[in-house]
């Protein structure tokens, strides 16, 4: 069969466990796949929730894992079941392993955790070497603070994974920005699989859906948006204050919750916000893009995918990232407000409504993302279908087999030399 019509099959991980980005990074990246071969079938495999409320193009499906919540203490439990989260585990990895073993991928993508909540991918990754398939892990701009990821990665043995597992690192940002390896001990060989694609571009659906919320809105108005919102509590009740203290503002908000935020919150926030006639409010939208498109500017925590909207629609924007229990987006923020792509405000400094009230009313008048230039800032899926379809020229299910996969695996062999932008240490 003639390789252009022959089905070619692509699985990916994402690791979810809270919040919207992850399972919004790997949405992206299916789309922009089956949208380039129609000949592609992507599968993810997550624990959100909220996949379901996703639209995905024709080519994709899948498979929710039961899900867990991180507690109080740091610890697992399971979000739904009334059952352990050791059983949880259990069932999560054998879904993932009998997955990737009946569906026979042709290319394993990996988002964020290379070896999966608590090593829940571990035994799928193995099974997949075993036979050949390809295998992938996508990190994201800014992991954490160096010390902390370290440290972290330490604890859960992840150098000896990405030595002997993994083919090809992807990192969906560029090294201006951040290196995201940087200050962990890693080998040479670890080092040389590593690539650079850029950050993810956003398109808005053909069709998209506009919230009636704008059409109540006179004038020009602001995106206020804390992305899943289970942490974002803070940057409601920041922007609602300034609104309080300085009813003069003259642009009107658009706020989104998130689906994660407190219903008491909620309610709350809503009823200071009804006391202003161009403040409007958001439980969730799947398609956070339209309001964001017509936004006068934005103000958000600052996590990966916010970021890339804000670059792909190119918004002036406002980033209060969050310091805790992460410095992702602190991290992330200080470097884009540094070469000028956003302005930052740190919360940690003290949430002075006057502060913000002041950064609301110059927002409209900042700069644009796009009067920076940064070589190859979004062409992140661009990059993304040439490394997937390298993959895919010589595929290598392995036989279709339910057996398990126990034996030790060898170190992997370095990946081609032609990348898109090499990593440096």
């Amino acid at each position: 069969m003639p390789a252009s019509s022959r089905s070619k099959r692509v699985l990916i991980y994402s690791h979810d466990s809270f919040g919207l980005g992850h399972v919004s990074r790997c949405r992206t990246i299916a789309n922009a796949l089956v949208e380039a071969d129609e000949a592609v079938s992507v599968l993810i495999l997550s624990g959100s929730p909220m996949i379901g409320s996703y639209e995905f193009h024709s080519g994709i499906d899948f498979v929710r894992v039961p899900g867990v919540v991180k507690q109080l203490n740091g610890e697992y439990g399971s979000a739904n079941l009334r059952v352990g989260v050791e059983h949880t585990m259990e069932m999560r990895t054998r879904i993932i392993r009998d997955t990737a073993d009946i569906f026979r991928p042709d290319l394993f993508i990996v988002d964020k955790e290379p070896l999966g909540l608590r090593g829940e991918v571990g035994p799928a990754l193995r099974l997949l070497k075993d036979r050949g398939t390809p295998l992938v892990l996508g990190l994201r701009d800014v992991m954490d603070d160096p010390a902390a990821l370290a440290q972290e990665w330490e604890r859960k043995k992840i150098v000896p994974a990405l030595r002997d597992l993994y083919d090809e690192i992807w990192i969906y940002g560029l090294p201006q920005i951040n290196k995201p390896l940087t200050g962990i001990d890693v080998p040479p060989s670890v080092r040389h699989k590593m690539v650079y694609t850029g950050y993810l571009h956003r398109e808005l659906p053909l069709h998209a859906d506009i919230p009636h919320e704008i059409e109540e809105i006179d004038g020009p108005f602001i995106l206020v948006t804390s992305g899943g919102g289970g942490d974002g509590e803070d940057l409601v009740d920041w922007v609602l204050a300034a609104y309080e203290s300085d009813p003069n503002i003259p642009y009107g908000a658009v706020i989104v919750f998130g689906p994660f935020m407190s219903a008491t919150a909620r309610e709350s926030f809503k009823d200071r916000a009804a006391k202003f006639r161009n403040v409007r409010t958001l439980t969730f939208t799947n398609n956070l893009g339209a309001l964001m498109q017509r936004a006068a500017g934005v103000v958000a925590m600052g996590g990966y995918n916010t970021f890339c909207e804000i670059l792909s629609f190119d918004k002036r924007a406002i980033i209060v990232p969050r310091t805790k229990p992460r410095l992702e987006q602190f991290i992330r923020a200080r470097a884009a407000r540094n070469i000028g792509l956003i302005e930052m405000l740190d919360a940690d400094m003290g949430r002075d409504p006057h502060a913000m009230a002041t950064a609301l009313r110059h927002l409209p008048q900042q700069g644009l993302p796009s009067d920076v230039v940064v070589p190859g800032l979004l062409d992140g899926l661009g990059n993304v279908w040439r490394l997937v379809a390298k993959q895919l020229m010589n595929p290598h299910r392995g036989p279709a087999s339910l057996e398990a996969a126990e034996s030790s695996v060898e170190p992997a062999s370095d990946p081609p030399a032609v990348l898109p932008v090499r990593a440096r240490t």
